[in-house]
C-alpha cells in the first residue's frame, strides 16, 4: 500500500521539477493525484456474512407476510443477486470448508458435523490453505466473528488458519443464544448477559472500526437461525400474532434480530466512508433444518441434510456499488467459487499449491451474459462418506441425484435408483426425466462416479505433517 503512494508522489515531484516553479494550485492538483492514485491502488475490504440454516424463502416476505428482513432486502436490491446459488454442502461444517478453501469439502477432510464425536472428520487438514491465509499474506487484517466449525485444538484453531482475530465459538459447543461459551482469541469464557446475535453484530462493527485505515477481511458467521430456537419474547410475539406457530415465529424473530444487526454493520461501513471500497457478500450455509418444522421455502424440494434444491440452494448477494450494477444473475455459482472470486476482486494471486475446484465469477458480476462453469457436485452423509447415498451433480439445466436415505450414521449402500431432473422445466424436482433423456442420465452418472472417486482419493491422501495425529 505504502509503495503505491510513494511511487505516485515521486512521479508528481519529477514532473513538477522539470519545467517551472510549483504554484499553490499545482500543489493542490498534485495532492489530488496522489490521493486518487492511493485510492485506486488500495485493495478493497471484504465483508463475508454467512447465516446458518437460513432458507431462500426467509427473505423478502415471499410468503405474503410483511418482510422480516428489511436490511437484507435492501442489500439485495443494491447487489448482484444470484438465483442459482448453491452452498458447498447441505450441512454446516462441510459447507464452511468449501467456502474457506474453494475446494469440495471431502478434499479438505471436513465431511460431517459433530466435532466432539468425529473430531478427525470435522477439521480442515493442515495442508489446506484458507482464504484468510492468502489475504493475510497479502497484507489484509483478517477476522472471524462467530461460528468456526472446521477444527479444534492445536493447529486447527482459527488463529492457526489465517485469521488474525477470532471472536466466536467452535460449533459443537453447548451454544444457546442467552448463554454461550465464547472465545476471544484463544481465551474462552461463558457469556450470560447478552443475546448472541447482537453480540456478534457488535463485535463485527468494532472490527471494522479498528481496521478502517487499511484493507480488511471480515467473516461474520452468524449462528441464527440455527437451533436452539431462542429470541427476545416481544419479537416472537409479533410473529405469533401474524398466525405463525411457536417454532416458525421464533425462527423469524431470530432472523429479524440478525437482519437488524447487519443493517447496523452496513450503516457503520457507510458512516466511516468505506462503502465504496468494501465488497459485501451475504449467503447462508444450507437450507432450513427439518427438525424445526416446515416453513415457506418457495416450494423447493428437500431441506438441510439433503442434496435436493431445498437443502443446497441458498441466497447470494454481492455488493460493491462503485463497480457492480445491481441486478439478477441466472448463472450457477457455488461456495467453491467464492475464494477465487474474492481473490480476483482483491487483486491477490492464488498460491499455485492451492488447487481449487471453483473459478472466479467476477465476469458475471460485471456482465449478466458472461459464461460460468456449469458443472458442480455435492454429497453428504453422517460419518465416513458413502457415495451411494445423497449425492448429486448439476450440469446446465440437468441435475442427477442419488436420493437421500437417512441421517443415521449406520448407513448401508443404497440401492435407490438415480433420478434425473430438468431444473429449467421443473425447479421443484417433481418429475424424473431419466426415460426422456437416458443419454444425459448415463453421462451425468459417469461424471458423478468420477468425482466421487477423485474426492475420496484426495480425502484419504497421506497426512502432510507427522504431527497431524490428534
Amino acid at each position: 500500500m505504502k509503495s503505491f503512494a510513494l511511487v505516485a508522489v515521486a512521479a508528481v515531484v519529477l514532473l513538477s521539477s522539470g519545467s517551472r516553479a510549483e504554484t499553490p494550485e499545482d500543489a493542490d492538483v498534485a495532492a489530488t493525484r496522489v490521493n486518487a492514485s492511493a485510492d485506486e491502488n488500495r485493495r478493497p475490504n471484504v465483508i463475508l456474512i454467512l447465516a446458518d440454516d437460513l432458507a431462500v424463502g426467509d427473505l423478502e416476505g415471499g410468503d405474503g407476510h410483511p418482510t422480516r428482513t428489511p436490511n437484507l432486502d435492501r442489500l439485495a436490491k443494491e447487489s448482484v443477486r444470484f438465483s442459482q446459488a448453491y452452498s458447498g454442502s447441505c450441512v454446516c461444517a462441510p459447507a464452511r470448508a468449501a467456502l474457506l478453501t474453494g475446494r469440495y469439502p471431502h478434499r479438505t477432510g471436513v465431511v460431517t458435523l459433530n466435532m466432539n464425536k468425529y473430531p478427525k472428520m470435522t477439521r480442515l487438514r493442515r495442508d489446506e490453505t484458507t482464504i484468510a491465509n492468502v489475504l493475510r499474506d497479502a497484507g489484509y487484517a483478517t477476522g472471524l466473528v462467530g461460528k468456526w466449525h472446521t477444527g479444534r485444538g492445536d493447529g486447527f484453531h482459527p488463529l492457526d488458519r489465517g485469521f488474525d482475530e477470532f471472536e466466536g465459538f467452535f460449533g459443537s459447543d453447548d451454544v444457546r443464544y442467552f448463554r454461550y461459551p465464547f472465545s476471544q482469541q484463544r481465551k474462552i469464557s461463558d457469556v450470560e448477559d447478552q443475546y448472541l446475535t447482537d453480540d456478534l453484530n457488535r463485535r463485527a462493527i468494532e472490527f471494522v472500526r479498528r481496521h478502517r485505515e487499511h484493507p480488511f477481511f471480515l467473516h461474520l458467521a452468524h449462528y441464527a437461525p440455527h437451533r436452539p430456537l431462542e429470541a427476545p419474547p416481544e419479537i416472537i410475539a409479533k410473529y405469533r400474532d401474524q398466525g405463525f406457530n411457536e417454532s416458525t415465529a421464533t425462527i423469524y424473530a431470530m432472523i429479524e434480530v440478525m437482519d437488524r444487526g447487519i443493517g447496523e454493520l452496513l450503516a457503520e461501513v457507510e458512516s466511516l466512508g468505506l462503502a465504496e471500497d468494501t465488497i459485501v457478500f451475504f449467503a447462508s450455509d444450507n437450507g432450513p433444518d427439518p427438525v424445526t418444522g416446515e416453513r415457506f421455502n418457495r416450494e423447493l424440494r428437500g431441506t438441510k441434510y439433503q442434496v435436493n434444491e431445498g437443502g443446497i440452494r441458498v441466497p447470494l448477494f454481492v455488493r460493491r456499488s462503485s463497480h457492480f450494477a445491481p441486478g439478477e444473475r441466472d448463472q450457477m455459482v457455488t461456495f467453491v467459487d467464492l475464494l477465487p472470486t474474492i481473490l480476483d476482486l482483491c487483486r491477490v494471486e492464488l498460491p499455485s499449491k492451492n488447487q481449487v475446484d471453483g473459478e472466479s465469477f467476477v465476469p458475471v458480476l460485471h456482465d449478466a451474459s458472461a459464461s460460468h462453469s456449469t458443472t458442480r457436485f455435492w454429497q453428504w452423509n453422517r460419518a465416513h462418506p458413502n457415495y451411494t447415498h445423497n449425492a448429486a451433480v448439476r450440469q446446465g439445466q440437468f441435475k442427477l441425484v442419488r436420493p437421500f436415505v437417512t441421517r443415521s450414521a449406520k448407513l448401508k449402500d443404497s440401492t435407490e435408483p438415480e433420478v434425473l431432473y430438468d431444473l429449467h422445466a421443473d425447479p421443484t424436482e417433481s418429475h424424473d426425466v431419466t426415460d426422456r433423456y437416458p443419454d444425459v442420465a448415463r453421462q451425468l452418472s459417469r461424471e458423478l462416479k468420477r468425482w466421487c472417486d477423485s474426492v475420496e482419493r484426495d480425502r484419504v491422501r497421506p497426512k502432510a505433517m507427522p504431527a497431524d495425529t490428534k
